[in-house]
């Protein structure tokens, strides 16, 4: 299990373990992380924690989040990293094999969601056709990924079959996305962020940015990971998919 070092000037507070898929870090009481200090805003920053992988999203502070010297506003955690909120600090420690060591080849290219626009219907233009958009160049690969090989990585492939989410409404209706991936994150940075997991178990739908939470066929989510199933409709930034089960 990852945890995290709380330190002050080079004095070690205490170890809190990432046992969460959410934890927050902030002033207030009600935070996992509770932070007594004036640079700390009351709720300053989470991280989300999906299989091996921890996402570290600062939550508009006043001061801003750094992670080894560099502010940011979403980082995918990598085992050493030193988070900064105010004067304390945060290490980022990954003590399982392979954990917070993320690689292209773990991420489905980012879906990027354009909302409905109040416009006549009529023929699509070429630039209409775009619904997905390449992120950080970290986060990306090709949608047309060739299937893994036994090979291909150092951990079994996950036994749930494949499935894809395609687009209900608006300019990009219809377009198709396969999640071949372990991750795939949907929505608008900045705005509102989702990430769908492949697990052996199936896959699983996790709010990771933004103040809306996703909503499944007409049920707000809360922050903890939802099981998705054959059919479920998914609504992100008011464009509205659906999650099947691809048949051979």
């Amino acid at each position: 299990m990852a945890k995290l070092i709380l330190s002050l000037d080079g004095s070690v507070i205490r170890d809190v373990p990432l046992d969460k898929e959410r934890v927050t870090i902030g002033r207030k009481p009600q935070n996992d992380i509770q932070i007594e200090n004036l640079a700390v805003s009351s709720e300053h920053a989470c991280i989300v924690t999906i299989l091996n992988d921890s996402f570290l999203e600062d939550l508009g502070s006043t001061n801003g989040t750094l992670v080894n010297g560099n502010p940011i506003k979403k980082h995918i955690l990598q085992n050493n990293d030193v988070i900064e909120v105010g004067k304390y600090k945060l290490k980022y420690i990954a003590d399982m094999p392979g954990a917070g060591q993320a690689t292209p080849d773990d991420f489905e290219k980012t879906m990027v969601l354009r909302s409905p626009a109040a416009k006549p219907a009529g023929p699509k233009s070429a630039g209409d056709t775009q619904a997905f958009a390449a992120q950080t160049a970290s986060n990306v690969t090709s949608a047309q990924a060739p299937k893994p090989t036994a090979s291909a990585a150092p951990a079994p492939a996950p036994a749930a079959p494949l499935a894809a989410v395609q687009i209900l409404n608006g300019p990009s209706a219809g377009k198709e996305l396969e999640l071949t991936k372990n991750l795939t994150t949907l929505g608008k940075p900045g705005v509102q962020v989702a990430v769908i997991t492949r697990r052996p178990q199936g896959y699983f739908i996790t709010h990771v940015e933004g103040a809306s939470f996703p909503v499944v066929n007409g049920k707000t989510l809360d922050a903890q990971a939802y099981p998705l199933k054959d059919h479920d409709v998914i609504e992100l930034t008011g464009v509205k998919m659906e999650f099947f089960i691809k048949t051979k």
